[in-house]
């Protein structure tokens, strides 16, 4: 009994800390498990984009919606990936606007990098900051050089933007621009010219795009000049004379897209939507193959578009093939699945990765895929074991080996193989098509057997078949 009387006094000790209840003790754990992040959200909960209801592609509106989400045409709310490139220019920019001094900068970049939409941003922003900063605003001029019927016209265009109306001048529009930033002049704002397509304004004197650069150089002026172009090393290879004379324009260089940033900026453009469309695996296939090929942003939205169209035409092809068996159905008098059963057998309220892949296949035709794709079923897999081979850093393998593989594989998909014979056969038929190379010997398992072609064209002229699915992973 006094031992008993310890452990109890011990337990109700004023210095131990008050026991809690298993339930109490559960949920605690369970609360300080939960990591908080800086948005004050809870990290282990589900993304929001997870929980979203998928689409439904035959609601009129809802594609209508999707299409534009995804157009050209369409600024985004927010340009993601670019935030670097943009906070250089701006900032060039807000130094010449602070300091009343004028200069040049020029921005070049593959096609599809964001660079013309990365300046509606910057000017945006330019305003905005003016206005708070309480400097005077500054005159924004933007110009499409391919629009520009001759290329002298972009002088006339900036002689317009500060030419007081009624005013008569006999002087040509370079001259008068030169009188004007040549002596002082009672406007303060600054003048900001966005030229796009600036390799349009190439001459063979290259005069107009010598004389436009030149117009910063004068004593008073006010001209802010942004060209933006494709040709990296324009400003070397048609502007030599700017280099001489200390005024090389400022290169800002807009690297192609990466799989990670496509990816980002198409996540970024479906997030305002209210409903999931495409299947995440679909949308990394389509960053990837952009990414690899070209990290052009234009192709990506355009192949997600033809994505969309491939789930339409199977919609309607589903339709099409329903209402044929339902009148087979009410002529035979046969108790089968009724029309929404059948509709339920695939997903059809959502782009899967083979719509995906057909859109690339599409876009990206080679004459290797289009051959891989018509060939029979069991050269395919020929082909298909074949890379699993050469996956392993194997320069080449024996023929026999190589059946062994091909055999594996139709026996696990319950397929029968064909003999070894009639094997080699389709071997010398892929190797008469470039897509093998097939060594000699005595003995046809003892071939050689070597690759002639790409994993990468393999993976792409076979992923959208179903078969191939777990072949490829």
């Amino acid at each position: 009994m006094p031992v008993i009387a310890a452990k109890r006094s011990l337990r109700s000790h004023p210095s131990s800390p008050p026991r809690k209840s298993p339930r109490r003790c559960t949920a605690a754990t369970a609360n300080s498990s939960r990591n908080v992040n800086n948005f004050g959200t809870d990290e282990n909960q589900a993304d929001p984009a997870a929980v979203k209801p998928r689409w439904n592609p035959k609601d009129g509106e809802q594609i209508k919606a999707v299409k534009l989400a995804l157009h050209l045409s369409t600024a985004p709310s927010s340009v993601v990936c670019r935030e670097e490139e943009q906070n250089v220019v701006l900032e060039f920019c807000k130094g010449c606007v602070e300091h009343k001094k004028a200069g040049s900068l020029y921005i070049c970049g593959c096609p599809g990098t964001g660079k013309s939409l990365s300046m509606e941003k910057v000017k945006e922003q330019l305003l905005n900051w003016s206005k708070e900063a309480g400097l005077p605003l500054p005159d924004v001029l933007s110009v499409n050089c391919t629009t520009l019927a001759s290329t002298s016209d972009i002088f006339t265009k900036m002689v317009g933007l500060n030419q007081t109306q009624g005013k008569k001048v006999s002087a040509s529009p370079l001259q008068q621009l030169h009188n004007m930033y040549s002596q002082k002049s009672s406007i303060n704002n600054m003048t900001l010219i966005v030229a796009d397509e600036l390799d349009y304004l190439i001459t063979k004197d290259r005069a107009v795009l010598h004389d436009l650069f030149m117009l910063t150089t004068f004593p008073f002026s006010r001209c802010i000049l942004i060209g933006v172009a494709n040709a990296i090393d324009l400003a070397d290879r048609f502007l030599p004379r700017l280099t001489s004379l200390n005024c090389k324009p400022v290169v800002v260089n807009f690297q192609a897209y990466s799989k990670d940033q496509i990816l980002k900026i198409l996540e970024e453009r479906l997030k305002e939507l209210p409903y999931i469309v495409f299947q995440q695996p679909a949308l990394e296939l389509c960053a990837r193959k952009v990414a690899a090929s070209s990290g052009d942003m234009r192709n990506a939205l355009s192949i997600c578009w033809s994505a969309i169209e491939m789930l339409e035409a199977e919609i309607r092809e589903s339709a099409c093939n329903l209402n044929t068996s339902l009148e087979e159905i009410s002529f035979s008098k046969q108790n089968l699945p009724t029309a929404p059963d059948c509709m339920k057998k695939r997903e059809f309220d959502i782009v899967r990765t083979d719509h995906m892949a057909r859109a690339l296949s599409k876009t990206y035709r080679s004459p290797v895929v289009d051959t891989i794709q018509s060939l029979p079923h069991h050269q395919q897999i020929i082909l298909c074991s074949s890379m699993n081979h050469f996956r392993e850093a194997k320069k080449d393998t024996f023929l026999g080996e190589l059946y062994q593989s091909y055999v594996g594989i139709c026996r696990s998909s319950l397929i029968p193989p064909a003999g070894i014979l009639e094997f080699s056969n389709m071997c010398r038929v892929l190797s008469d098509q470039g897509l093998i190379k097939l060594g000699q010997s005595r003995e046809d398992k003892l071939r050689r057997v070597s690759p002639k072609v790409n994993e990468g064209d393999i993976t792409f002229a076979l992923q959208g078949i179903r078969f191939f699915h777990n072949c490829l992973k």
